[in-house]
């Protein structure tokens, strides 16, 4: 397996280092790099910070799986999508958490840093990494041609953890929704079947599908959750999007991965950049 890259920042959190070991448990089974990154305002903050990342090294030895300890100068918003392009990252795994530490990553914020990245992130609360990683995936589809994009990233991780994905559909009273819902449901199972993924559709209820896919994703014992940001054109939009707020702030604690989507267009079923 190639080698890979992984970000993670850090801000001296419990729950950044809920994220650390997500990363971790992700990276075990291939030759990885897991480059965690302190942003910092000033200067004068860069030893300080550089003897905390030593610290959370020396800590986190795991064989097979390469720390790097990074202090950047600048701020989250641009900073960590920036060192992710730089440094070729697959992932970034980001925590979430109140209003503490430089990130306050909380609704609303961590969507304005996911906006800047051309990285798929994971978004971790606070709640420790099952051994063995991401087996339960839940992806929900809706009637955004862009929520199919999520597919590739989604496949490499269940090929990569022998996961089994599970499809989660709203229940759509009109005949012609219906009918453009089948339509993605077919692309998704051809997809995921080419590639021997083991899969499953469930129908949720329409209202309020955000906290049914939430719900779903509880009652299975999910391990990730997928989603789309759909606000990627509009950095201030984001302040208003609460079904994704929801799901990355989940009462669950589920993780996210959420990916931004790029500009599309539909040719027969299929979907090309």
């Amino acid at each position: 397996m190639k080698h890979k890259s992984f970000t993670v920042p850090h801000d001296f959190t419990s729950v950044a280092n809920v994220a650390l070991d997500h990363a971790i448990e992700t990276a075990k089974k291939a030759n990885t790099t897991i480059h965690i990154l302190h942003v910092v305002e000033d200067e004068a903050e860069v030893d300080s910070a550089t003897d905390k990342i030593d610290d959370i090294i020396a800590s986190k030895g795991v064989e097979g799986v390469t720390l790097t300890n990074n202090v950047r100068i600048g701020n989250i918003f641009k900073s960590i999508s920036e060192f992710a392009v730089e440094h070729q990252s697959e992932l970034i795994f980001m925590g979430t958490h109140g209003a503490h530490g430089w990130q306050h990553i909380t609704g609303s914020y961590a969507l304005r840093v996911v906006t800047s990245s051309q990285v798929p992130f994971v978004i971790v609360q606070d709640k420790a990494v099952k051994e063995g990683g991401y087996k339960s995936i839940v992806v929900p589809l809706d009637l955004h041609i862009q929520t199919r994009q999520k597919l590739s990233t989604v496949a490499k991780l269940a090929e990569y953890f022998g996961s089994k994905v599970h499809i989660a559909l709203p229940d759509e009273s009109d005949l012609d929704l219906q009918a453009q819902l089948e339509a993605h449901k077919s692309v998704c199972e051809v997809y995921l079947k080419e590639r021997n993924i083991e899969m499953d559709t469930k129908i949720l209820p329409h209202g309020d599908f955000d906290r049914e896919v939430v719900k779903y994703a509880s009652l299975i014992n999910a391990d990730l959750i997928s989603i789309m940001n759909l606000n990627r054109s509009n950095i201030f939009s984001v302040f208003n999007a609460k079904h994704e707020q929801y799901i990355i702030t989940n009462d669950a604690l589920i993780p996210t991965l959420i990916l931004n989507p790029v500009e599309v267009q539909e040719i027969y079923g299929h979907w090309f950049t």
